[in-house]
């Protein structure tokens, strides 16, 4: 069997590959090795809209029950807001059951240690231990040592509560349009903005357990495009399932994704001198007009892996406060342990109310270069190749050459398909375009 934990916790197909059983096993395991030594502990569990929470929270729960833990159960809320609502409530732990952004059908279980991070590796290789091992080792108290359920209903204010506190202007004379994309934030964010003032106009906010993220939210933003126009909005904002996301688009529906957001507000930042060490930490593949726009402000650009828990990772191994995607997963870690899609938008609407401009205004900032992605279909044992083969690395040094400065050439081999994907970004499409076929074309002959 390979490793339980994926990127993002625990996910799979609900009820075929992540079972109630599972979810059983996951809440016992990691009640013990997340609270081992501590009397009585209190885990925070939250979810999402999907139907299938309701099965796996049950039996989430009743694992964390059976090992004398006492569960809060706070219902739908963001995954940040469970990230949140750990420290407030001072538990030993908090768990989300979401699948983010991904279809309805998929489900997933994510732990947050007392502090709101996201477990590393070697606990949650420690979890999957004990699970492989029967739970042997787990404790199965009786009478009156068994934990129990505790239902939190007004937890969700307090996670709004906190947001607004963030916020230093009001929003009076602002109309904004959200999508909510059926899911976690379908309550929190419409209430959210207009307690701070807005004029706010919603679609996607009323989920039905299978209508979460369908053809709708961060991953599907045409139709906000359209709603925002129609509506006259000054902007629109749109969250994923578990609002850890949020993308924007202008007041002419073109839309702002999270490197132009993370300029606009690395650039605010910098003007109030609280853009720690004036740095900003994205990952390899921002697009290369964000470094551009940075360096054009003074701010450096500090580039990791792709994925927000390598981000994460920099930004407290360096000191930085602000990082995230360009899928629009950004993290302030002023304010959060995780990105949050709500602190994101609000941040961004502060911005656009502090600066009196438009957002398209905002957002030439940034100058967005010409990007091709073209895979090369290589064998699994075949994928590093490209690292040592002479006639491949000339080839992208010559390309590099070409580009002088003015794009770049990024090579990522799949973590689960037999191929190698060759990104290159220029500012002539039709030149890039051409370059990463050929380059393309010459890996897999060279890997054959």
């Amino acid at each position: 069997m390979g490793r339980m934990f994926g990127t993002d916790g625990v996910r799979g197909v609900a009820n075929t590959e992540l079972t109630a059983e599972l979810a059983y096993k996951l809440g016992r395991a990691g009640a013990y090795v997340l609270t081992e030594g501590t009397h009585k502990p209190t885990i925070v569990v939250g979810m999402d809209t999907r139907i299938s929470g309701d099965m796996l929270e049950s039996a989430l729960v009743a694992g964390i029950c059976s090992v004398g833990a006492h569960a809060i159960c706070v219902g739908v809320v963001p995954t940040p807001a469970v990230a949140y609502l750990t420290r407030l409530y001072k538990a030993d732990a908090g768990v989300v059951i979401s699948a983010s952004h991904n279809p309805v059908e998929y489900n997933g279980i994510k732990f947050f240690n007392k502090d709101g991070y996201k477990l590393p590796d070697s606990v949650e290789d420690r979890i999957e231990e004990v699970i492989a091992n029967d739970l042997k080792e787990v404790p199965s108290p009786v009478g009156e040592d068994l934990g129990a359920r505790e239902f939190k209903n007004d937890a969700v204010y307090d996670y709004i509560n906190f947001l607004k506190g963030l916020v230093d202007v009001d929003f009076k004379g602002m109309k904004i349009a959200l999508d909510c994309a059926e899911g976690a934030s379908y309550f929190a964010a419409p209430e959210v903005f207009r307690e701070l003032g807005a004029e706010v106009h919603v679609i996607h906010n009323n989920p039905n357990g299978k209508n979460i993220n369908k053809n709708c939210g961060s991953t599907h933003i045409d139709e906000l495009r359209r709603f925002t126009v129609e509506e006259g909005c000054d902007f629109g904002l749109a969250f994923d399932g578990d609002a850890d996301r949020c993308l924007a688009v202008d007041e002419n529906g073109n839309v702002i994704n999270g490197d132009f957001i993370m300029a606009i507000l690395a650039k605010q930042l910098k003007e109030k001198n609280k853009l720690d060490k004036d740095t900003l930490v994205v990952t390899v593949m921002s697009n290369m007009g964000l470094d551009i726009a940075c360096s054009n402000e003074g701010i450096k650009t500090v580039k990791t892996k792709v994925g927000d828990r390598y981000v994460l990772e920099e930004m407290l191994n360096s000191g930085y406060k602000l990082g995230g995607e360009q899928s629009g997963h950004i993290i302030f870690l002023d304010y959060n342990t995780t990105g949050d899609g709500l602190i994101t938008g609000l941040m961004f609407t502060s911005a656009v109310k502090r600066s009196g401009k438009k957002v398209s205004e905002l957002a030439s900032i940034m100058k967005e270069l010409p990007q091709v992605l073209v895979n090369a279909k290589v064998a699994n044992d075949k994928k590093d190749a490209y690292t040592k083969d002479e006639i491949i690395l000339n080839e992208i040094s010559k390309i590099e050459k070409a580009l002088e400065g003015r794009g770049r050439v990024l090579i990522r081999p799949s973590g689960t398909e037999p191929l190698v994907r060759v990104m290159l970004e220029g500012e002539n499409q039709k030149e890039i375009d051409k370059m990463a076929h050929e380059l393309a074309g010459l890996i897999e002959e060279r890997s054959r």
